[in-house]
């Protein structure tokens, strides 16, 4: 039984692995199960054993990649007595896009995701979905922001909430230029420092 599991696993991840590789090869929109079955080296019925259609591998693929980046959000963001609110945010990108350095499966997913992907039919509520993960990305960005003008540490006169929405956008916008093609060599080199830059552009100076 444990290596039936097992293989059913493998099996899985297989499936998963060949359909970032063909979705990001021909998007989403032109691949089908059949293909992706090929690509994994398993039967059609294969793939249906372990999703119901299309929209469904596309949706596991994302959460695969997307639910452990939002625990390491949720993590860093916590509030905790004692911190630096501004550093946590910092310490947080800085991991978050590092992770998403290491991560071939995480850097292809979002391409797909960006990159590779109508939102129309069945696919439409990522869409909702991207929206609710934002809204709860500011929520935690504001909440950490509030935390840094409660001890003294946001600018003065900047607002959490928009704080957190420029910071929200910060995000969006590097990790699409990261991705995009040719990114890399426009960023070159420089992802941690234009963090720190935006970070340190939300502190207030010392006296």
């Amino acid at each position: 039984m444990r290596r039936t599991k097992d293989e059913a696993r493998r099996t899985r991840q297989r499936v998963l692995k060949a359909a970032r590789a063909v979705f990001a090869r021909q998007g989403v929109a032109r691949t089908s199960l059949e293909q992706v079955a090929r690509a994994a080296g398993v039967t059609r019925g294969a793939v249906y054993w372990h999703f119901r259609n299309k929209a469904d591998l596309f949706f596991q693929m994302r959460e695969q990649v997307s639910l452990p980046l939002l625990d390491r959000i949720e993590l860093a963001l916590s509030p905790a007595l004692q911190r630096d609110a501004l550093a946590d945010v910092e310490r947080m990108l800085v991991t978050l896009f590092s992770d998403i350095d290491r991560s071939a499966a995480a850097r292809a997913a979002i391409s797909i995701m960006n990159y590779r992907c109508e939102y129309v039919g069945e696919f439409a509520r990522e869409l909702r979905g991207q929206s609710e993960r934002t809204a709860s990305y500011i929520d935690r960005l504001t909440r950490a922001y509030r935390r840094a003008a409660d001890a003294g540490l946001l600018r003065p006169g900047t607002r959490p909430d928009l704080a957190a929405l420029e910071s929200c956008a910060f995000t969006i916008g590097l990790l699409r230029m990261k991705l995009m093609p040719g990114g890399a060599r426009l960023l070159g080199g420089r992802q941690r420092q234009l963090i720190a830059a935006h970070v340190a552009g939300l502190r207030a100076r010392r006296a």
